[in-house]
């Protein structure tokens, strides 16, 4: 590979609450290598060693070395460790540091959703909005906001988190919400993510289903798992509403497993209106463009 590709190399690596996927954007974004392992579960030293790894694999599958970007499902404190992170194993710890020593080189970290934001807003579903909320609605439930092709945070790196705010509008018999991992009850997160779908599915009747299993007993007709779904997409739509007052964006890019529920993009819309402080108030609600790939091509991409 000529030198001056080799230079212009990007390593992405989006570390997932299941799996570990990793990237290289050479000239032009083109893909130059993919890789992917399932994650180390509740062994901070095997997730180190399993990035390194990966990393590593990747450059030399790509023939050279390059820059490396992290997305993380938590984020970088001030003070150097991992915060909010739903993997609790990796709260605390000096992630960036340790990784920087032992590739010996440095290492940019930012949010899992923000990097799917930012590859959604560079050359997916967003491309040419000024402004964009991207969602991720799988394991966990994050956000990431950008403005003029710029991830938007601020001094406690904790910008898009919506999804640690309580449920908005929450009715009677949503009080006071379940327990979520970070210690409150009625987080968003707990009530629209894979688990949290789930979770109100079991509740309701009784029955223990993945998320894909109730969406394709909805779509065969399932009277109980089309009112799960219906309940998700109401609670969806009022978190959703909730950003949108404060933030505007010009569009929405659902990201995560729950990206693929079809019915959302339909039903969004026009859920979310009776709570939006506008005259116009249909929101633009998108699919990623580039599915499960978007957050580490946005990890790749915080380097320039």
């Amino acid at each position: 590979m000529p030198a001056e590709a080799v230079g212009r190399l990007r390593i992405g690596i989006d570390l997932g609450g299941s799996k570990i996927a990793g990237v290289v954007l050479g000239q032009d974004d083109a893909v130059l290598a993919t890789k992917r392992t399932a994650s180390p579960q509740h062994d901070y030293g095997a997730t180190i060693a399993a990035i390194v790894g990966m990393v590593r694999a990747l450059a030399q599958s790509a023939g050279g070395s390059g820059t490396v970007g992290i997305g993380i499902p938590g984020s970088i404190a001030p003070g150097g460790g991992v915060q909010n992170a739903n993997s609790t194993w990796l709260n605390g710890r000096p992630l960036q540091a340790d990784l920087e020593q032992c590739l010996n080189r440095s290492v940019r970290v930012a949010n899992d959703a923000n990097c799917f934001a930012l590859s959604e807003a560079a050359d997916g579903a967003g491309a040419g909005a000024r402004s964009l909320f991207g969602v991720i609605l799988g394991t966990g439930c994050g956000g990431g906001l950008i403005f003029d092709g710029k991830l938007l945070d601020g001094p406690r790196r904790t910008g898009g988190e919506w999804g640690h705010n309580p449920l908005p509008w929450a009715q009677a018999h949503e009080h006071p919400g379940p327990l979520c991992w970070c210690g409150h009850r009625g987080c968003i997160e707990r009530w629209v993510s894979g688990p949290g779908l789930e979770a109100d599915h079991l509740k309701h009747t009784g029955a223990a289903l993945s998320a894909d299993a109730i969406a394709a007993s909805a779509q065969a007709g399932g009277a109980d798992a089309r009112a799960s779904l219906e309940r998700h997409a109401s609670r969806l739509a009022r978190g959703l509403a909730h950003v949108v007052n404060i933030f505007d964006p010009e569009v929405v890019v659902l990201g995560g497993g729950l990206s693929q529920l079809d019915h959302l993009y339909a039903a969004l819309p026009r859920l979310m209106s009776a709570h939006l402080l506008a005259r116009e108030t249909h929101v633009s609600i998108k699919p990623p463009r580039w599915g499960d790939a978007s957050g580490v091509r946005g990890a790749a991409r915080l380097w320039p």
